[in-house]
């Protein structure tokens, strides 16, 4: 597996920053309520980062510890794919928070209760991401000490 892309990552946001503005504008126009995320939002994307992250913890250990033991390759893998499907979503989730915060602010009547749940969402998505890309760093395994690179010799 690769490493999550940063540009992956900034083509998420920015898709997440236009789909949210864009949202918000949409249901302005249609005269219908806006988007207002709940406060149970933002708690909720911080404890799927801090599992993430603790799903994570144990390769870090089997693999880089004083005493090395053999890591599940199917748990690697999964706590791996977690952990970027966390980075991705991060992202999108970060832009699109940005984009309605956006939208809040261009707005001539002042909202400071969105915004400060707009906010709290934003900081949680940005958690998020960190924390799915930390997960995806803790899940790196070394190679093992009996696969040896070949030299371009056919096997």
């Amino acid at each position: 597996m690769t490493r999550t892309r940063a540009s992956l990552l900034i083509v998420l946001a920015a898709i997440g920053a236009v789909g949210g503005f864009l949202a918000q504008l949409a249901l302005g126009a249609l005269g219908a309520q806006k988007l207002l995320p709940e406060f149970t939002l933002a708690i909720t994307l911080v404890l799927i980062a801090v599992i993430v992250v603790a799903l994570a913890v144990p390769i870090r250990r089997a693999t880089h510890g004083k005493v090395r033991r053999r890591v599940d390759p199917f748990y690697a893998t999964r706590v791996v794919l977690l952990a970027k499907a966390c980075a991705a979503a991060g992202a999108l989730l970060t832009g699109a928070a940005a984009g309605m915060i956006a939208e809040l602010l261009v707005r001539p009547v002042s909202a400071a209760d969105a915004v400060w749940r707009m906010v709290a969402m934003l900081v949680a998505s940005v958690l998020g991401l960190v924390a799915g890309l930390v997960a995806e760093t803790l899940c790196i395994v070394p190679p093992d000490d009996d696969e040896k690179p070949s030299n371009g010799a056919a096997a």
